[in-house]
């Protein structure tokens, strides 16, 4: 039998439990990783004990209470507090999720909180994201035009406006793409699904004059072809976006042009 383990300097320890608080009826139990590069130890899982009585709806509400009451040295990412900037992302109780949009109440019992999967950690629940928004560059997510600049502004149908709905939400969280194995495996080369849908928000906008650059681009073993439509990014996604489907859209549009 094959026996797989994380190499030594990674495997998560036993951390700190800090004291419950006094006097509190309504507790509930977090377990967090934390790790910091400065010291040079293993990451550790630290358990946590929140009176849910004095605490807001959100799991962004109760790391805010933690960080505030009980350990200031607990690092997150966190901004907007409504679903707007994707900076509060991260695995909770098995799920890539936004904590901000997150409620106490959809999880029952002891709450595990770990940083996205398969990402460089910078700091605690703090994910390295520098190669995912150098792959979000890559698409050129701007309007690409060759005629002259009008003087008011590119105009667009109604309708072709609408065909952007679904697509032009997606905050970057990076929520999908953390949870796709593919992008686990080849994510040096394959864009996932954070960033393919962005890429085919720009292929269809009617305004945009650059649609086969643009598929050209993607025509590439690693880049797009990646994706098995397994649904996981779609399954997390917290603003209930359908990334797989722009991705098969994508390739729908690839077996067109070979056609």
């Amino acid at each position: 039998m094959v026996e797989f383990r994380l190499p030594k300097n990674s495997r998560i320890t036993v951390g700190k439990t800090w004291p419950r608080p006094k006097n509190a009826q309504n507790i509930r139990k977090f377990k967090i990783y934390r790790w910091n590069p400065d010291t040079g130890k293993n990451p550790r899982l630290d358990v946590y004990f929140v009176d849910m009585d004095t605490c807001g709806p959100m799991f962004l509400d109760a790391l805010i209470k933690i960080k505030n009451e009980i350990d200031p040295t607990l690092s997150f990412r966190r901004s907007c507090r409504e679903g707007i900037c994707g900076s509060c992302a991260m695995n909770i109780g098995g799920s890539n999720t936004l904590a901000c949009l997150f409620g106490l109440d959809e999880i029952k019992g002891d709450v595990s909180i770990y940083p996205l999967p398969h990402m460089p950690v910078v700091k605690d629940l703090i994910p390295d994201l520098t190669n995912f928004y150098a792959q979000h560059a890559s698409i050129m997510p701007w309007l690409e035009t060759k005629t002259e600049r009008p003087k008011e502004e590119w105009r667009q149908s109604i309708e072709d406006r609408k065909k952007l709905d679904g697509l032009y939400e997606c905050v970057m969280c990076a929520a999908c793409s953390t949870s796709c194995p593919s992008y686990w495996w080849n994510g040096d080369k394959y864009l996932g699904p954070a960033a393919l849908p962005h890429a085919y928000r720009w292929i269809i906008d009617s305004r945009d004059e650059a649609t086969s650059e643009r598929l050209d681009d993607l025509q590439d073993p690693f880049k797009l072809y990646r994706c098995h439509t397994i649904m996981n990014c779609t399954k997390t996604c917290p603003k209930g976006l359908n990334p797989a489907k722009s991705i098969a859209e994508i390739k729908k549009m690839m077996v067109g042009r070979a056609a």
